[in-house]
């Protein structure tokens, strides 16, 4: 198993902790929050680890799916409240200023998007309260996963904010709109048996501990199958939810002439004729023009 702690930014003694654990190990990545007294928190530091963290992910090919969980009580309590004291301000006493709140909104929502267009699926561990910034995240992963005593709350509302980071944009596409303006506009709580009604969750369970077993058995399941097929596969999705039916479908013909592999489906077939488990190679590292030239 690999680890990787992101380093905490020294600018005050609150952040001295790192806000994620990150591990890797047989395929399967896991980035945890890791600050549960302070109920997981989104502080500054939490933005510069998340990127990070997603952009390790992205660039090294070596895992293949990603179990998003956290620690404590609560999965996350949303944004921290001093947030705005570490030297980010939202100005609004003047033209420019209030331009600036766009580009900041704009930087923050940009790791949350980061996360939801992963080569990978995303798996969320869910405990607790998933509050504010919280369902913004999980609207992120590919597929929810939660304990019993868990509630959503888009609590913005509650004080005198609009969710501005995704939730209005990404929670229609998962449960019926009249739900998500009950949620936005009253700052009520959703409990877990109501998220899985509604198809937010796709199942729950007792406690903490079997949410993240689920989590991880569902993981090794998707880390078994070859790992191009399964990235092809959440692009479909994501472009069908966007688009119509045929635009969707003359898409998939161009996504398929890319990712269509005839050593995976002969070694997915010999495996099963086999009884053995199937082989397929990770994704490439991916490198951009910004890396480093190679020696």
């Amino acid at each position: 198993m690999s680890k990787v702690e992101t380093a905490p930014s020294p600018d005050t003694a609150a952040e001295a902790a790192p806000c994620f654990v990150l591990t890797v190990e047989r395929g399967i990545a896991h980035l945890q929050m890791s600050r549960p007294q302070a109920m997981n928190t989104m502080n500054p530091q939490f933005w510069r680890e998340l990127e990070t963290s997603v952009d390790t992910l992205q660039r090294s090919g070596q895992a293949r799916v990603l179990i998003l969980s956290s620690t404590g009580k609560h999965f996350t309590a949303g944004m921290a409240l001093d947030m705005f004291s570490s030297g980010i301000t939202m100005d609004s006493s003047s033209v420019g200023g209030r331009g600036n709140i766009a580009l900041m909104l704009d930087d923050m929502q940009r790791a949350f998007t980061k996360l939801a267009e992963l080569r990978m699926p995303v798996i969320a561990a869910i405990q607790g309260g998933c509050i504010g910034g919280g369902v913004d995240l999980i609207c992120c992963a590919d597929i929810r996963l939660a304990t019993r005593d868990s509630f959503f709350c888009i609590q913005e509302i509650n004080i005198g904010m609009i969710a501005d980071l995704g939730t209005l944009q990404r929670l229609p596409k998962l449960i019926p709109d009249a739900l998500v303006r009950e949620m936005a506009y009253t700052g009520c709580r959703l409990p877990a048996s109501r998220a899985l009604t509604h198809g937010l969750v796709n199942e729950t369970f007792e406690n903490h501990d079997a949410v993240l077993a689920a989590a991880q058995a569902m993981a090794r399941e998707i880390a078994s199958k070859p790992p191009a097929a399964i990235w092809g596969s959440k692009q479909a999705i994501n472009f069908a939810r966007d688009h119509g039916v045929t635009d969707s479908l003359k898409y998939m013909g161009t996504l398929q002439s890319g990712f269509w592999d005839p050593a995976s489906v002969t070694e997915a077939i010999e495996a099963r004729k086999a009884g053995r488990a199937a082989e397929f190679p990770d994704l490439p590292a991916l490198r951009t023009f910004t890396d480093p030239p190679q020696a």
